[in-house]
C-alpha cells in the first residue's frame, strides 16, 4: 500500500507542476490520490494547488468519512473522485483542472483525435464527455460514475477535465498530453494546418503491439 506520507509529498509536487506548466490556475481544480484501504488524499477546498501545505491534503474513505481534517473540508468535487476510486480499483490518483486548450475543447464539440503522436495513441485512447452538472454536486459525481469505466480521461462539458490514472506521475503524463494535443489541435485549425493522422490499423497495431506502456484492458 502506498505510504500516506509519500503520497502527500506526491500530489504536493503535482500541484506545483500543474501550476508550472498552465495545467491549472487560480484555485480552480483539485487532485487526489489513494493511501491505503479504502482511503485517499484530496485537496481541502478552496486551496492553492501551487501551494499546498500538510494540512491542505485531507484523508477520506470511500463511505464518506473524513479523517482527521481539522476543521477543514475536502473539495466540493469529492463526489467525482469517490466516484472514480468506487469503480476503477486500479485507479491511483484523480487530476480534475480546468486547462486553458482542454477546457476551450470541452466547452466546444470538437472531437480530440487520438492518432497524432504516440503519446496520444496510448493515454487519449479513450475519452468520454460528461454532461454539464453544477461543479460539486452529486448530479455530476453520478454523470462522472456513469462514464468511469468507459475511459481515463474525461471532458466535463463547460467546466473541465477528469484525469486518473494507476499513478499519480502517468495521470500527470495523460494531463499534458490532453493539453498539448488539445492546444495542437485549435492552433492547427486555426492556421488551416491540415494534420495527418495515422491509420487506424496502424494506432491499434501501437496499443496491442508496440509495448510502450501495459495496454489497459477496458471494463465494458
Amino acid at each position: 500500500m502506498p505510504n500516506k506520507e509519500v503520497v502527500r509529498q506526491e500530489l504536493q509536487h503535482t500541484g506545483k507542476y500543474m501550476m508550472q506548466y498552465e495545467l491549472a490556475w487560480g484555485n480552480a481544480g483539485n487532485i487526489s490520490a489513494r493511501t491505503e484501504g479504502d482511503r485517499y488524499l484530496i485537496t481541502a477546498s478552496g486551496t492553492f494547488l501551487g501551494e499546498l501545505d500538510d494540512e491542505d491534503l485531507i484523508e477520506c474513505g470511500l463511505s464518506g468519512q473524513t479523517c482527521h481534517s481539522e476543521g477543514r473540508k475536502p473539495s466540493k468535487e469529492t463526489p467525482m473522485h469517490r466516484a472514480i476510486y468506487e469503480n476503477r480499483p486500479e485507479i491511483g490518483a484523480v487530476l480534475h483542472a480546468s486547462p486553458f486548450y482542454s477546457t476551450l475543447v470541452a466547452s466546444s464539440k470538437i472531437e480530440i483525435p487520438s492518432n497524432w503522436f504516440v503519446e496520444t495513441m496510448y493515454y487519449l485512447e479513450k475519452v468520454e464527455r460528461v454532461p454539464y452538472c453544477h461543479p460539486g454536486s452529486e448530479a455530476l459525481g453520478e454523470g462522472v460514475r456513469e462514464k468511469a469505466k468507459l475511459a481515463n480521461v474525461l471532458l466535463l462539458e463547460n467546466h473541465g477535465v477528469l484525469v486518473y490514472d494507476t499513478s499519480i506521475r502517468e495521470a500527470r503524463m495523460a494531463l499534458q498530453t490532453l493539453e498539448m494535443a488539445c492546444r495542437m489541435l485549435i492552433v492547427s485549425q486555426s492556421a488551416a494546418i491540415p494534420m495527418a493522422g495515422l491509420p487506424l490499423e496502424t494506432e491499434r497495431d501501437f496499443v496491442e503491439n508496440a509495448g510502450y506502456k501495459p495496454k489497459r484492458n477496458w471494463n465494458f
